[in-house]
C-alpha cells in the first residue's frame, strides 16, 4: 500500500493519466457510468472523419504538433514565428518562446461563445484560441507582462501585480464582449509571478525571475542532446504546480486537475481520484519546438496524453461514440467537478489513444512517424471544431460546462 505523498507523487505523471481514463473507459464500455454510455461501433467512423479533415487540411501530411504556436496568426501571419525570428541567441529565443507559451496558455482556458478580438495591426478579428493568443501575444510584445513596460518578455514581479482589469483592458473586454473567467486567468498570471520569484533555481538561472528561466532548467537537464517529453511534463508540474487553484490535496500536495470519481480505484490513498492536468501537458507539448529550436531534440512524445478538452471531447459525443444517459444534461450548468464532466474527459483521453492508430492506419503512418501530437493537431481537434461548426449556430462544445478560466 503506497502511502499518502508517494501516491500523490504518482497522480503528477501523464502516465496515471492515460492509465485512469483507460479505466474510465472499461468502465464506459461495461456500462458502469452514471453520464455516459460508449459505443465503440462508432470509432472507425470517427477515424474516417478525422482522416478526411487531416486530408483536406494537410495534403501532404506535413502536420506540426498540437501546441499553442499554431495559434499566433492573424491571417497569413505567423505573428509568434516573427516575434522570436526578432531575437539572434538562441538560448534568449528559447526563454522568450516559454515566457510566451507559458504565460499564453494560462490564458488559454474557453473564452465564451460571445467574446471576439480584433487585431488593429492586420484588421483580422479572432474568437475562441487564436483571439486568445493573438490578444496574449500583442499584449506580450508591447511589455505588458516585462517590468520595464515596454519589452517582449514576463518578469516575475510584473506577473504577480497583474489585474483582472489589465487582462480586460488588453483582451477588449466590455459589456458587449465579455470574457469568461476573467477573474482565474488574472489570478493565474498572478500567482505564476509569485510562484517564479519564489523559486529561482528554476526560474531565474541567468536571469531576473521569468517563466522563461525554466528553458534553461529543462534544457540543462537533456542528455546527450536529447529530452523525453515527459520530462518537460515533469518539470511543469513540479514547478508551476503551485499557482493552479487549491481543489484536491493528498497527503499534504496539493494535485491541480485532478477530481474525484467513485468507481476509479487504485487500491491505494488515492482511490477514487483521476488526473488530466490539461493546460500543463498543454503547455508541455507547447514547449517541444522551443527546445528543438535550440538544438535540442525532444523524445517520447507520446509519453503525454491526449487533451481532455471540448473539442476533442465534442468530437465523440457528436460522433455518437459518446452518449448522454440524460439528454437533457447537455444544457445543464454542468460544473467541472461534476461526475458528467469528470467522465467526459477521462473517456475523452482514453479514446483519443483508441482512435489513434486507426487514423495511422488509414493515412498507412507509423506512430514514430506520425505521434499523438500530430493526431491531435491534424486531427481529433479540427474534426471536433468542424462538427461544432456545423451542429452548432455558436460553434460551441455539445455539453455545456461552467468554467473558472483554470481547466478548459
Amino acid at each position: 500500500m503506497l502511502d499518502a505523498p508517494r501516491a500523490a507523487r504518482a497522480l503528477l505523471t501523464a502516465s496515471a493519466v492515460r492509465e485512469r481514463s483507460a479505466k474510465m473507459l472499461d468502465l464506459g464500455v461495461a456500462g458502469e457510468l452514471s453520464a455516459f454510455t460508449v459505443d465503440m461501433d462508432r470509432l472507425p467512423a470517427t477515424a474516417d472523419l478525422v482522416v478526411e479533415v487531416i486530408r483536406a487540411n494537410y495534403p501532404d501530411l506535413a502536420i506540426p504538433f498540437h501546441a499553442r504556436w499554431r495559434h499566433f496568426r492573424a491571417g497569413p501571419h505567423d505573428l509568434g514565428a516573427d516575434l522570436l525570428a526578432r531575437i539572434a541567441d538562441p538560448a534568449e529565443r528559447g526563454r522568450t518562446a516559454f515566457d510566451l507559451a507559458i504565460v499564453s496558455v494560462l490564458l488559454d482556458a474557453g473564452a465564451g461563445m460571445a467574446w471576439r478580438y480584433r487585431d488593429a495591426a492586420t484588421g483580422v478579428e479572432l474568437s475562441k484560441s487564436e483571439g486568445l493568443a493573438v490578444a496574449s501575444l500583442r499584449m506580450f510584445e508591447a511589455g505588458a507582462f516585462a517590468d520595464d513596460g515596454v519589452s517582449a518578455r514576463a518578469d516575475a514581479a510584473r506577473l504577480a501585480a497583474l489585474t483582472a482589469e489589465d487582462i480586460a483592458r488588453g483582451f477588449q473586454v466590455s459589456d458587449t464582449n465579455p470574457l469568461v473567467g476573467l477573474e482565474g486567468r488574472a489570478s493565474l498570471l498572478a500567482r505564476l509571478g509569485a510562484t517564479a520569484s519564489a523559486n529561482p533555481q528554476a526560474f531565474a538561472s541567468r536571469d531576473t525571475p521569468r517563466p522563461g528561466g525554466l528553458f534553461d532548467h529543462l534544457a540543462a537537464q537533456a542528455e546527450g542532446g536529447r529530452l523525453p517529453a515527459t520530462a518537460i511534463l515533469a518539470g511543469v508540474l513540479a514547478h508551476l504546480g503551485p499557482i493552479w487553484p487549491s481543489r484536491v490535496t493528498l497527503g499534504g500536495i496539493a494535485l491541480g486537475d485532478c477530481w474525484h470519481h467513485p468507481k476509479i480505484r487504485a487500491g491505494d490513498a488515492s482511490d477514487g481520484l483521476i488526473p488530466f492536468h490539461k493546460l500543463s501537458q498543454w503547455l508541455s507539448y507547447s514547449l517541444i519546438e522551443p527546445l528543438e529550436s535550440a538544438g535540442i531534440t525532444v523524445t517520447h512524445i507520446d509519453g503525454l496524453t491526449g487533451l481532455p478538452e471540448y473539442r476533442n471531447g465534442g468530437l465523440f459525443v457528436d460522433m455518437g461514440v459518446l452518449a448522454l444517459r440524460d439528454p437533457a444534461a447537455a444544457a445543464a450548468a454542468n460544473t467541472v467537478d461534476s461526475a458528467l464532466v469528470v467522465e467526459w474527459r477521462g473517456l475523452t483521453v482514453a479514446l483519443l489513444d483508441a482512435i489513434a492508430p486507426l487514423v495511422r492506419q488509414r493515412l498507412g503512418l507509423s506512430a514514430e512517424a506520425f505521434p499523438l501530437a500530430r493526431v491531435l493537431e491534424g486531427g481529433t481537434w479540427a474534426a471536433g471544431r468542424r462538427l461544432a461548426r456545423e451542429r452548432r449556430d455558436d460553434g460551441g462544445p455539445p455539453i455545456r460546462v461552467v468554467s473558472d478560466g483554470t481547466v478548459f
